[in-house]
Formats: structure tokens, sequence, C-alpha cells
């Protein structure tokens, strides 16, 4: 005898884990090979990586197929580990050799750059974390034809990583000069305002009102 699917019951009568399961279902169905991997944590979150070249048609599955009405936010990731450790907070402190080996979360990855958005349905109250690995050419297609509500963010993403996305109608900076070179969310962008003023890694230690400032001072000065 064959048993109910999570796909054959309705989805207001499927709790927790099983209402995440049948998201990962209604996708795997809808994108086929490329809904790569996936995650259900028992109740906690589900989670999803698919091919780049499906984000688009994986946003509109989300909203279309599984009924995330509510988009949420859509940014990136930088898997890299900093190239520069300790030695950005704190210049006198030597350059150690660093593990640079990328390492991804949850449903793995193959690039540095990864794009990830998270959408939930406001009746069923739920939601799903997605995730894309991002080609060498740093360039993904929009999402505002399936959450209007991307556009902000996909601009914040392109100004803070360099991606960009295809068929967005405006992507101008919100936050740098427009001629402002480089990508401050980038993990081998250098803060040169830690080089030039260590911070937070070294505490600014100053004097009490009426304190001398140094030794010499509180002798009287050099002789």
């Amino acid at each position: 005898m064959s048993q109910l699917s999570s796909t054959d019951t309705p989805l207001a009568a499927l709790p927790g884990d099983a209402l995440r399961e049948r998201a990962v279902d209604q996708l795997r169905a809808e994108l086929g090979d490329a809904l790569i991997d996936t995650l259900v944590k028992p109740g906690d979150d589900v989670w999803v990586r698919v091919r780049a070249d499906a984000w688009r048609e994986a946003g509109t599955a989300l909203r279309d197929v599984v009924g995330l009405d509510y988009f949420c936010f859509l940014s990136a990731i930088d898997w890299m580990p900093s190239p520069f450790g300790r030695g950005e907070d704190d210049p006198t402190q030597p350059q150690a050799e660093r593990d640079m080996t990328i390492r991804q979360g949850y449903t793995g990855g193959e690039t540095r750059f990864q794009l990830f958005a998270r959408a939930c349905s406001t009746t069923l109250h739920f939601g799903v974390t997605i995730k894309a690995d991002i080609g060498d050419d740093m360039t993904m297609p929009t999402w505002i034809p399936c959450y209007t509500g991307a556009n902000w963010h996909e601009r914040e993403a392109h100004e803070m990583f360099g991606i960009n996305f295809a068929g967005h109608p405006d992507l101008r900076n919100m936050y740098l000069p427009s001629g402002f070179e480089g990508h401050p969310m980038r993990k081998d962008f250098p803060l040169l305002a830690r080089m030039v003023k260590p911070w937070p890694g070294i505490v600014d230690v100053e004097p009490l009102p009426g304190e001398p400032a140094d030794s010499s001072d509180a002798d009287g000065g050099e002789s």
C-alpha cells in the first residue's frame, strides 16, 4: 500500500519540517537537476542551492509554486578567508601564514562568491534560504521580475561585492562615490583606515584629565 506523500498533502496541514520537505519536493519537481543540494535542518530551517543559470527560475518557483509571497533579503557571501589577519589591526604583529582554503557553508558550493536570498510565506510562517554559485563573470540574473523588493538589495550587492545583475534597470551606487574603485565587502579589500589607525583590535588608552601624557611630563620634561 502506497503512503501519502508530502506533495499530496495540503500545505496548511503540514507542520514544521514536513512543510519544509514539501517545499524542497516542489522545487525539485520544478527545477530538476538545476536544484543542486538541499538541507532541511530539523526544527530549524531549510537551505537550497541552485545552478546560477536557474537563479531567476528558482525565484519564480519560490513565489508561484512554493507560495512564498514575502521577499526578505538578497546579498552575497565571500567565502575566501581574510588575507590580512591580526596585521590589519596591529601592524606590529607578524604576518603568520594563513590557511586560505575556501569552505562554503550549508549546501556547499564551488566558487568563492555565492549569491543568497530568502523568501517567506506570510500565511504559513516558514521560509527558504536559497543560494547559487557566482561564476567568474560575476553576473547573475536580476530577481526584480520575481520580487520587486530585490531592486535595492541587488544595487547594494553590486556596489559592495561587484556583482552584475543582468536585467537590473539601475545599478547606481547608493553609498560610495560613483568613481570609487573596489568593493568593500570583498575579503581582500584593504581597509586603509585600520592600517592608519588600528581598530577595533587595539584600544587607544588615553590619560585621565590631569594625568601626565607620558613619563617625560611626569618628571618635568627632558633635562
